[in-house]
């Protein structure tokens, strides 16, 4: 009997036990299951607050994308351009300011040491609806039409580009390229610096084509510049050049051009002038053509040049024909072969869509030594005759500012004259 009792309390005890551990598993259960619901409440939380974030990164996106789409964009890097939201418009403002400072050696002429601004200029340039425009004003030349350089519209055509305005006719390698990038602080005497003395900028239309390694190109224009007075004098050229070396590193450029000026009603008288010891010191007539005899100046020259690392050399072989009225026509001869010598590396950037140099891409201070020996000659006159040699040492500070030194000894055959010039300049370009 007493084990009858003894297995009765003892199966009590284990059902206690075990009722005990069903409660506990059910109350862990239980636990569980709500800390699971809970869980799963804190992602659906989070599912909609992703949903509802995603709505706010997609409206958000669009409204940049709209105000992209409506705001005209703002660069500002070397300058100032402007863009319109659909690139249809463009514009930019640019300048350049040269101040010079001159002394000379004196020697039979009479000169002048001065300082002067060589080039102020504010340039607006840009795009309207497919046409390029440009205007610049130079107020170191004059505030009104005196001052006025660039002032065209050009469009491509062809392959190419038509220009219509005042611009630059197509000769004279060193005449083509920019005042901001010249070798010395003058340009020689095959430009607009002697043989086509006043005679820069010219209005007429032009068309030029280019590839990697050519350009073509030819102007018709009116002898007269923008502030001088009308005249039926009219000119062409036309330029034609080859890179058969073109890369990263070497560079050898051919070239040739023609030109050819006709007097007519009105115009002004066409002259070569050689300012042998630099501007502002003496000035040497070389040959000259009236106007009123309605002759005609025509003159062919030949390029080449060529940038191999940090070496650099470009000349020109001009011979021009200036008509007389009641001699014979007169030859002048003028040549010129320039130099450098980059001191511490970079090599001098040829651009290809106009065939000529540009400065050395500047990430530091680059000192680079330059030299260029100059002459003009007129067959027809005994000793009419100029020639400068030039030294020179330029420092880019950085690609906007650059300071030039250059020492210029004159020669002059007409009276014997060998005056030089001391000339520093400060130029900085935007």
């Amino acid at each position: 009997m007493r084990y009858s009792y003894l297995a009765v309390a003892l199966a009590a005890a284990l059902g206690t036990m075990t009722f005990d551990a069903a409660a506990a598993e059910s109350a862990e259960l239980a636990e569980l299951k709500a800390q699971l619901a809970a869980l799963q409440e804190k992602v659906a939380e989070l599912e909609t607050r992703t949903d509802a974030q995603s709505d706010i990164n997609v409206g958000t996106q669009q409204n940049i994308e709209n105000i992209a789409a409506t705001t005209p964009k703002l660069e500002t890097k070397g300058g100032i351009k402007v863009t319109s939201p659909d690139k249809k418009f463009e514009a930019s403002i640019g300048g350049r300011i040269h101040f010079d400072a001159y002394a000379f050696d004196r020697d039979i002429a009479a000169t002048t040491g001065t300082s002067e601004f060589r080039r102020a200029r504010l340039t607006l340039a840009g795009k309207a609806l497919g046409w390029d425009y440009k205007l610049e004003q130079d107020f170191a030349a004059g505030t009104n039409l005196d001052g006025l350089r660039d002032a065209y519209i050009a469009t491509a055509l062809w392959g190419g580009k038509a220009t219509i305005g005042q611009f630059k006719p197509y000769r004279s390698m060193e005449e083509l390229t920019s005042s901001n990038e010249i070798l010395v602080m003058e340009r020689p005497f095959a430009s607009a610096t002697g043989l086509f003395n006043g005679r820069q900028f010219q209005q007429g239309v032009g068309y030029q084509k280019a590839g990697e390694n050519y350009t073509a190109g030819f102007t018709v224009f009116n002898l007269r510049s923008a502030s001088g007075v009308r005249n039926e004098g009219m000119g062409a050229s036309g330029r034609v050049t080859w890179a058969p070396i073109n890369n990263d590193n070497e560079t050898l450029h051919f070239g040739g051009w023609v030109s050819q000026e006709n007097n007519n009603q009105g115009s002004a008288d066409l002259v070569a002038v050689a300012n042998y010891a630099g501007r502002r010191g003496p000035a040497q007539t070389i040959a000259t053509t009236s106007g009123a005899s309605r002759n005609q100046v025509t003159s062919y020259g030949l390029e080449a040049a060529g940038a191999f690392g940090p070496l650099f050399f470009q000349g020109e072989y001009v011979n021009a024909t200036f008509g007389q009225p009641l001699t014979g026509d007169q030859d002048i001869t003028t040549w010129y072969l320039q130099g450098s010598w980059l001191i511490n590396g970079g090599h001098k950037v040829y651009k290809a869509p106009t065939g000529v140099f540009g400065s050395s891409k500047i990430d530091k201070g680059l000192w680079e030594l330059t030299a260029r020996y100059d002459t003009i000659e007129n067959k027809d006159i005994a000793n009419r005759e100029a020639t400068s040699v030039i030294l020179g040492v330029n420092y880019y500070v950085n690609p906007n500012l650059r300071f030039m030194f250059n020492y210029t000894q004159g020669d002059n055959e007409v009276n014997g004259d060998q005056t030089g010039q001391y000339a520093l300049r400060t130029q900085f370009a935007w």
